[in-house]
């Protein structure tokens, strides 16, 4: 299933998720620094990172949502789709309570804030596995056709077009169309549209 918002060929929400996801981890990794080196600027270095990630999550939410709205009803999809996203707001509103609680001693944050934000990070592992399971497993954010000999996305030609099974014998011994045709088709939502999706 495409992607209903990209940039020069390719999905947005996966772009910008690595900035909240690379943020917010350091700030973690800056809290532990603190609590092990007790030196404040590492404390105070992950205040600001809480901040940026914060809002790096909310713009990468709204393609994520975007895209999510386009999946078929009734699908493993929608469901994995449905708890990536609700988790990943609960993950954004730990980080949220844990900048809010470091307003005061922003040098010497509390545990509760520390707590919160290991807490987000916890979660934050679980809602990325669900991002790679939608997107590894149930193809969502992948164009049609896709193949590993696929034309470039900037091109603007259909990444099924010119699929070609007389390369079989390529020296590299990859023709280029052995995911969509051997034995599987290249993702799982692929039978979902040409047969019609039920719900």
């Amino acid at each position: 299933m495409e992607s209903r918002t990209k940039v020069a060929g390719h999905p947005i929400h996966p772009m910008l998720v690595a900035f909240p996801i690379g943020l917010l981890l350091t700030a973690i990794v800056f809290d532990i620094v603190y609590l092990i080196s007790d030196k404040p600027h590492w404390a105070r270095t992950s205040w600001y990172l809480i901040a940026a990630g914060v809002i790096g999550g909310l713009a990468a939410a709204i393609p994520g949502w975007i895209d999510w709205l386009a999946i078929p009803r009734g699908t493993r999809a929608k469901r994995v789709g449905l708890i990536h996203g609700i988790g990943n707001v609960v993950v954004l509103g730990l980080f949220i309570l844990s900048w809010f609680l470091r307003r005061g001693s922003v040098s010497a944050p509390p545990t509760e804030a520390v707590v919160a934000g290991l807490l987000g990070g916890g979660l934050m592992a679980v809602t990325g596995w669900l991002g790679g399971e939608l997107v590894g497993r149930l193809g969502v954010g992948v164009d049609d056709g896709a193949h590993l000999d696929a034309p470039s996305s900037l091109s603007e030609i259909p990444a099924g077009a010119g699929l070609d099974l007389s390369r079989a014998g390529m020296s590299h011994g990859y023709s280029g169309v052995e995911r969509r045709h051997f034995p599987q088709p290249a993702y799982a939502g692929f039978e979902r549209r040409t047969h019609g999706a039920r719900g």
